[in-house]
């Protein structure tokens, strides 16, 4: 096993306890205590873990960006439903905008499944290499400055190419939702690129599951009244669907 696959179960493993221990880790990867030590210590770095007497605890609040092979799979059930309701949702033709969220990753692959004749432009690395060669689907890279984890694409040429665009439905996605913050993101790059699209859509439909309800994060991307359509994977509750008819935004579930 790779090193970095490693740190990433290790923060992977976080996200469902709340520490883990350098003895325990050491046995579980047949590798030595000074090897995860090291290991901790670069996700410590990287804003992942706070380090312990004899182990580590996760940090990670929303203000740091999961790495992206952990973002994919987190949450997965939640993402296949969202992904199934926006298929619906989309008519063959549409010219479509998808940001580099893994839950714009699922809907992709949804709509390559199902959809015969689209236009999508992204700077998702991921969804271009899940269009490619799909018959019947124009996939349109923004360019821009690859991020750190190698999946989306940022930056003012990949805002200024969604921009040369006007498309029927932008499809993004957001780390917290908030009934009066509105809609926020960990990073300021990918938030940039996320509003260009919104600017440039007639309609905005934002994918948000269960867990990201109520919670703020670093960066506004927007706020609820800019949303035409809101998807996520169960009944929000009353709260929610009082404030979605309140701003008239559509919020659509299983």
């Amino acid at each position: 096993m790779l090193a970095v696959e490693r740190r990433n179960q290790i923060v992977e493993q976080l996200q469902l306890q709340p520490r883990v221990l350098v003895s325990e880790l050491a046995v579980h990867y047949n590798v030595t205590e000074e090897t995860i030590r090291r290991d901790l210590e670069r996700l410590e770095q990287a804003g992942y873990v706070q380090r312990s007497y004899g182990g580590a605890v996760s940090c990670n609040s929303g203000k740091i960006e999961l790495p992206n092979s952990l973002r994919r799979r987190k949450n997965a059930p939640a993402k296949t439903k969202m992904a199934q309701i926006v298929s619906a949702l989309i008519q063959d033709g549409d010219h479509l905008l998808l940001d580099d969220s893994s839950t714009a990753l699922y809907a992709a692959k949804s709509l390559a499944a199902k959809k015969k004749r689209l236009t999508v432009i992204t700077n998702s690395i991921d969804i271009l290499n899940v269009l490619a060669g799909v018959r019947g689907i124009q996939a349109i890279s923004t360019g821009g400055t690859l991020e750190e984890d190698g999946c989306g694409l940022t930056g003012y040429r990949a805002e200024e190419t969604v921009r040369n665009y006007y498309v029927d439905r932008a499809i993004i996605s957001c780390k917290g939702l908030d009934i009066v913050r509105g809609f926020t993101n960990s990073t300021d790059p990918s938030t940039q690129i996320k509003k260009s699209m919104m600017e440039c859509a007639r309609q905005v439909i934002l994918l948000a599951d269960s867990s990201k309800l109520g919670h703020v994060a670093f960066v506004q991307i927007g706020t609820l009244q800019q949303v035409d359509i809101l998807v996520t994977e169960a009944d929000p509750g009353k709260a929610w669907r009082e404030a979605c008819k309140q701003y008239d935004v559509t919020c659509l579930y299983e």
